[in-house]
């Protein structure tokens, strides 16, 4: 016989999701919005252990769905790692198309669903298998790093891939002088400075593509912050700009700005990279302050409470990863080439 799945009252939620304040009204959580949350929330929880199921959330996603129904939160890279530490014989991940695809290239034998109604990504969507093709025969002599940001068959056709955690660590390890990373161009460009900025060697060639949430945030943006808020602490992603990241405080990961935070000194941040995270900043650690406005990503935001129901209720093929067999051997190779360099 089942047993119950612990549920969760409407002023329990508000007591957690009432300390976020940053973002605009799809991220205020009133008593009354709370009160219509909480009987999805404890079906989902139901569902999900009747039928030993794991949700995985990326930080971007709604607070309803990080502190409602979420098994582990985090970045893609190590939300993919997260699943393969459970029994769990299905994966809901709330997040876009190319995160749940790593999950499925790690976890072949379980079914990996995602939830978004509209799962795409613009990095992973800026690069096809066939351009980098093409590219490999313009650039012979080239290794090619892929950014997890891609699609299963993109990172097939890569030598190796990496996070915007690990990203740094492991083109200064490698031992090719000659590098194609993509598809961001901008995290490409902070990866030629930071590589001068620690005397390493290398020719790197970079792709084109842009995330639509992390290069609409601006120097100027910076600069007036500052103006009003002289003892802000400015946290960037390494998809911003370079100029962007030049004058910050601080530049890593999503999960490098949350270590970060714990330790950092002083109480006023701005957080250049998606609300989500800002959300979770605002909840996780109480006393500081979040300034400025933050940036929504409509792929991320696209996955709902509704949504994970119905996914669990009455999953379609549009919502199941299914991937070819050998392309994710192939995508495996990358991703394992990861691992080995962050040993």
């Amino acid at each position: 016989m089942r047993t119950k799945a612990k549920t969760i009252t409407a002023r329990q939620l508000h007591d957690t999701l009432s300390k976020i304040k940053v973002g605009g009204a799809a991220c205020h959580y009133s008593l009354k919005k709370c009160g219509e949350l909480t009987p999805i929330i404890n079906e989902i929880n139901q569902l999900k252990q009747n039928q030993n199921a794991i949700i995985l959330a990326h930080s971007y996603v709604a607070p309803d769905i990080i502190y409602g129904v979420a098994d582990f939160v985090g970045d893609s890279y190590g939300l993919s790692k997260d699943a393969l530490s459970t029994s769990a014989e299905k994966i809901i991940f709330a997040a876009v198309r190319f995160m749940g695809e790593t999950a499925q290239i790690l976890n072949p034998h379980k079914e990996v669903l995602i939830p978004a109604t509209d799962p795409g990504c613009t990095l992973a969507d800026a690069i096809t298998d066939e351009e980098v093709r093409r590219l490999r025969k313009e650039y012979p002599d080239y290794a090619f790093v892929c950014y997890v940001n891609t699609t299963a068959e993109v990172k097939a056709e890569c030598d190796v891939c990496v996070t915007s955690a690990n990203i740094y660590h492991i083109i200064e390890k490698m031992p090719n002088k000659k590098i194609y990373f993509l598809p961001d161009k901008l995290m490409g460009q902070n990866l030629i400075d930071e590589m001068k900025e620690r005397g390493i060697n290398k020719e790197i060639a970079f792709y084109k593509g842009t995330c639509v949430v992390h290069e609409e945030f601006t120097k100027e943006e910076v600069l007036h912050i500052r103006s009003e808020y002289p003892d802000v602490k400015v946290v960037s992603h390494p998809e911003c700009k370079p100029e962007v990241c030049e004058i910050s405080d601080y530049v890593g990961s999503t999960s490098q700005m949350l270590k970060y935070m714990r330790t950092a000194d002083g109480d006023r941040f701005l957080m250049f990279t998606e609300c989500g995270l800002s959300s979770r900043m605002e909840v996780e650690f109480a006393g500081k302050e979040f300034v400025g406005s933050c940036r929504l990503c409509k792929y991320m935001k696209s996955n709902t409470l509704s949504d994970i129901l119905r996914v669990l209720k009455n999953p379609t093929d549009k919502d199941r990863v299914l991937l070819d067999e050998n392309i994710r051997k192939r995508a495996l190779t990358s991703l394992e080439a990861m691992f080995a360099y962050t040993k």
